[in-house]
């Protein structure tokens, strides 16, 4: 009987071991699957990312020309206008400075200080030129006729000072002209007349300037120089930009300019100074014009969208 009973307790035990050990290799089985199960979607994920659809920018470039923070063989600013301009991609000059972001369908415009200096500014630029008439500077559009100028914008990046705020940059400009009989009449050299308006990337925020004659009483030989104006105060809309995507916009006629900011903030100027403004020509700028020359500084705007309408 002691037999028997010895022998049953050793032949239980041994079944009890051998069914732990069968339901712990099943366990050990089902983890290895369910890792495999894991692994796989992990592959496919990976798979997924790599199938990124490349994006273009939604810009026409064939009323533009762009001034680059380089210099050509004349050691002027090194310029591209249409219709190589169309292939900027494939120009290895401008390819640091003015560059397709394929995962974002942005254009990059990447400024920092450099010799390659236009004249009358210290500051260095990579930035749109209006050409009304694609390759001709001498048709341009005045506010009686009128304008209007759309951009979907982001800052990408920008360097700070040396108190830590970040470096400020136009990233939009409607700029003045002298007409050649105008030019010849005050006996300037170029065709240069002040900006009327400049709009700022500044520490975040979306910053306002134009112009102010200083004699409202001047004639009409005295508004053409470019010391008659002066600059205004100028504006900062309310809400703060960052770094995200922003849309601006810029109406102009007669005796008039509306500053838009994401549909649903607005700045209007319609005042004497812009009447009075309507002496002049006009063309549109977008880009970067990097208003710094500390050493190393730089900044890049990424233009999702720009049009422009008469």
């Amino acid at each position: 009987m002691k037999r028997f009973f010895k022998t049953f307790c050793l032949s239980l035990i041994l079944s009890i071991f051998l069914f732990g050990s069968a339901s712990c290799f099943s366990q050990d089985n089902s983890v290895t699957k369910s890792e495999i199960k894991v692994d796989s979607k992990k592959k496919k994920r990976k798979k997924k990312k790599k199938r990124k659809k490349v994006k273009l920018p939604k810009i026409d470039l064939s009323h533009w020309k762009v001034t680059l923070p380089v210099q050509n063989e004349k050691g002027k600013p090194y310029e591209i206008g249409p219709p190589e301009i169309l292939n900027f991609a494939s120009n290895e000059i401008a390819k640091p400075y003015m560059y397709i972001d394929s995962l974002k369908g942005a254009i990059v415009f990447h400024a920092m200080p450099t010799n390659s200096k236009t004249r009358n500014t210290k500051y260095t630029r990579s930035e749109l030129r209006e050409q009304m008439v694609p390759g001709d500077n001498n048709t341009n559009w005045t506010f009686k006729q009128g304008g209007y100028m759309k951009a979907k914008i982001a800052m990408e990046k920008s360097t700070r000072d040396s108190n830590g705020k970040y470096h400020r940059t136009i990233i939009m400009q409607i700029h003045g002209r002298l007409t050649n009989e105008q030019r010849d009449l005050i006996g300037e050299d170029d065709n240069n007349a002040p900006p009327i308006l400049k709009i700022y990337w500044d520490k975040g925020k979306i910053r306002v300037k134009t112009k102010v004659l200083k004699n409202l009483n001047a004639t009409y030989q005295q508004m053409l120089h470019e010391d008659a104006w002066g600059n205004d105060r100028g504006f900062n809309f309310e809400q703060e930009v960052g770094f995200r995507k922003f849309t601006l916009e810029v109406k102009v006629s007669d005796g008039k300019m509306v500053i838009i900011l994401n549909k649903n903030e607005y700045k209007v100027y319609e005042n004497i100074h812009i009447k009075k403004w309507g002496v002049f020509e006009n063309y549109f700028k977008a880009g970067n014009y990097f208003q710094s020359r500390d050493k190393g500084s730089f900044s890049k705007v990424k233009f999702y969208q720009l049009e422009v309408s008469h």
